[in-house]
C-alpha cells in the first residue's frame, strides 16, 4: 500500500468533506465520495505527489510497463473557467468512500461546515492509486486528511452577510418613510 503524502498548501474548492457528492449523470451505479479540488499556486513544488504517483504507476504496471497516455492527476487550472482558477497552475482532485478527517491549524476538529469553504486554504494527506477501468487508466489520489491553515476570500460568487449589510444602530427600531408607491 502506498504512504501517505503531504500536499503544499493549497487553495480549496468544491468541497465535498462533510457529506459525499452524488455521482454524475450517468454514474448513478458508482458510490457517492467525498471530494476536494486542491488549487495549487504557480510554482508550488509538486515534486512528493509527482513522485508518488510515478510510484502508483509502476507499482500497477511494472517500471518497463507502464502504459503510455495514462490520465494525469495534474491538470492545468485554465482547463476550468472558474473563480480562482488560474492558466497555468496546477490543481488536483482527492477522493474518498469513507469521511476524511479534517482539523484546524490547532488541531481541533473542524465540525462547522460554514467553517471550512471553498476558498479557504489547507493542506491534506493523499495517497496515490493507478486505475485501469474499462478502457481509462491512469493515476488519482485518495483523500486521507485535512487541515486548514488558515480563511480566504470564499470562491463562487457569494457574498458573506459581513460585506452586504452594516451594523445596525437601533435593532428593535423600524424606519418609517415618508410614503410609498405601495401603500
Amino acid at each position: 500500500m502506498a504512504d501517505n503524502v503531504l500536499t503544499p498548501e493549497f487553495r480549496v474548492s468544491f468541497a465535498y468533506v462533510f457529506r459525499p457528492s452524488k455521482p454524475m449523470a450517468g454514474d448513478e451505479n458508482k458510490d457517492p465520495k467525498y471530494t476536494i479540488t486542491m488549487l495549487f499556486p504557480k510554482g508550488a513544488d509538486l515534486s512528493a505527489l509527482k513522485k508518488a504517483a510515478q510510484q502508483a504507476a509502476i507499482d500497477k504496471w511494472g517500471a518497463d510497463k507502464v502504459p503510455k497516455g495514462l490520465r494525469s492527476p495534474f491538470r492545468d487550472q485554465g482547463e476550468k473557467d472558474y473563480a480562482g482558477y488560474e492558466a497555468g497552475a496546477i490543481f488536483i482532485n482527492a477522493t474518498s468512500k469513507q469521511k476524511p478527517g479534517l482539523v484546524d491549524a490547532r488541531m481541533n476538529d473542524i465540525i462547522e461546515e460554514k467553517d471550512f469553504y471553498s476558498g479557504c486554504y489547507a493542506h491534506a494527506t493523499v495517497r496515490a492509486f493507478a486505475y485501469d477501468n474499462k478502457g481509462n487508466r491512469g493515476v488519482a489520489f485518495g483523500l486521507q486528511n485535512i487541515q486548514k491553515l488558515r480563511d480566504g476570500e470564499p470562491l463562487g460568487g457569494r457574498t458573506r452577510p459581513t460585506d452586504d449589510f452594516q451594523a445596525v444602530a437601533d435593532a428593535g427600531e423600524s424606519s418609517s418613510g415618508a410614503g410609498s408607491v405601495f401603500d
